[in-house]
């Protein structure tokens, strides 16, 4: 992977988190759970679009760097909600239900594919 493409690759696994904080809870405050719906199909599609879906996308997946947009918004938002004086203890229980849910997809994925 070349310099170029690793800096393309690290401003698309930040692009959703920061879009995910800047308008997500916008949406939902605005238009309640229809809101988190719209959020959900606009935020995630227009950016998964951007990172992955254009002939030329801002993530590259070249096998020396594998970056998922699911993590990058959990790695983002949970950096940005901790440099913002949110509970760093009482997130490691939601961390360790996640990471714990992402192995036993990943092993059960693996059964059949």
């Amino acid at each position: 992977m070349t310099i170029s493409l690793g800096i393309a690759t690290i401003l698309g696994g930040f692009l959703f988190p920061f879009v995910v904080r800047m308008i997500w809870g916008k949406m939902v405050d605005q238009w309640g759970a229809i809101g988190g719906w719209m959020a959900a199909a606009f935020v995630v599609g227009t950016i998964w679009c951007i990172n992955h879906g254009i002939s030329t996308p801002m993530i590259t997946q070249s096998g020396t760097a594998w970056v998922d947009m699911g993590l990058s918004a959990g790695v983002g938002v949970w950096v940005a909600s901790a440099l913002t004086g949110g509970s760093v203890k009482k997130s490691y229980r939601n961390i360790l239900a996640a990471v714990s849910g992402g192995i036993l997809g990943g092993f059960l994925l693996s059964l059949f594919l």
